[in-house]
């Protein structure tokens, strides 16, 4: 191959030239018209600091080739990195524009797509690719390194079981998957930006009461095998910052918080409405929202991969004040995570983020 740089890379560690992510459908066209304005974004995500060998260590701009623009051949050791290795996007067909356009859709669409209108919104031929695809960015909704929530704000925990319900096999049964759930509660005065269903940004100028002088914060949900203390705690400590309140119904799953250093305020609802809408109202509208979602927009989803459909909707809940900027920390995480194969997804193979390993 011969060793003359794509255009793409004369303006790749140019940070002069570096655009916020797009804020609408006209902003995408005009910030990625093509490939190599897809390329150059990438790079950047991939190495914020410049291109630094893989194999050697070597750091520099790399040399590049006009017949295979997406190959970095490193000036040290002369070994070859293609731009998307190591990203959701290895070895994929389909073009870096196509890979765009669909985080563009799936993070800034309110209630999200299926598969289905996924694969006729790109005009992608097979459904399982569209399938693959959707699932490789729902991997790259998970932060690797995201931090506990809590702290200054208290928390309320609970747990829903989440499917349908089954028919002919007697009273009781079900094949339904419990999901624990943990939101943080904070003043609406102290939410994180303006209200996004607002289209003007103003904020209500009512007040007093769950749903009007508080918010949802963070949210964190995960499939938990049952609601036994020595499950219930670790997903507890693996979510929260210790110190912090927290609010639960009277199970005795979450009797021992207080020894786990924090300020547990349990109160037995016992399957009275009125108590739980006082106690635990927001994770509770969660939980209302979520099984709306899941019925609405996918028509339900199997257990193998709730896990994958919780992480997008926590991604979607966690940045609902800021839609558009979603994007931008999808393809940045999506440069550096592990993605799902086609096997590995069909088999049940593949562990999706933040899945229960206790």
């Amino acid at each position: 191959m011969e060793e003359k740089e794509s255009l793409w890379m004369l303006n790749a560690d140019d940070t002069s030239l570096e655009q916020d992510s797009p804020k609408s459908l006209t902003e995408f066209q005009g910030v990625f018209p093509n490939e190599d304005s897809c390329r150059t974004y990438l790079y950047r995500a991939r190495f914020p600091t410049g291109f630094a060998c893989p194999y050697c260590g070597w750091t520099g701009m790399p040399y590049g080739f006009r017949n295979q623009p997406d190959m970095l051949r490193c000036r040290g050791c002369r070994r070859n990195t293609r731009l998307t290795s190591g990203t959701i996007m290895e070895k994929s067909k389909l073009p870096l524009y196509t890979w765009f356009w669909g985080a563009f859709l799936v993070t800034s669409l309110t209630p999200g797509m299926s598969a289905l209108q996924f694969q006729k919104m790109l005009g992608i031929r097979r459904y399982e690719t569209a399938f693959n695809m959707l699932h490789k960015l729902r991997a790259a909704m998970v932060r690797p390194e995201r931090d506990p929530i809590g702290g200054e704000w208290p928390v309320e925990v609970d747990e829903t079981y989440v499917g349908g319900e089954t028919q002919g096999e007697g009273r009781g049964r079900h094949h339904k998957t419990l999901v624990g759930g943990i939101v943080e509660v904070r003043p609406r005065k102290k939410a994180p930006g303006a209200d996004p269903n607002l289209p003007s940004g103003q904020r209500p100028r009512h007040g007093g009461g769950h749903g009007r002088g508080f918010i949802a914060g963070r949210l964190r949900l995960q499939i938990i095998p049952n609601r036994k203390q020595e499950t219930l705690e670790p997903f507890v400590l693996a979510n929260v910052r210790t110190g912090t309140e927290v609010r639960t119904d009277g199970w005795t799953g979450y009797d021992n918080l207080h020894k786990l250093d924090y300020t547990h305020i349990a109160v037995p609802v016992k399957g009275d409405h009125a108590k739980t809408d006082q106690h635990l109202p927001m994770i509770h509208i969660v939980f209302g929202n979520l099984d709306a979602w899941l019925l609405g927009t996918h028509h339900g989803v199997s257990p193998k991969h709730l896990q994958a459909y919780l992480n997008e909707f926590v991604f979607r809940f966690n940045r609902r004040f800021w839609p558009m900027v979603a994007f931008d920390s999808v393809l940045k995480i999506a440069a550096r995570v592990d993605a799902p194969t086609y096997a590995g997804l069909y088999k049940g193979t593949w562990g999706h983020p933040g899945e229960w390993d206790g």
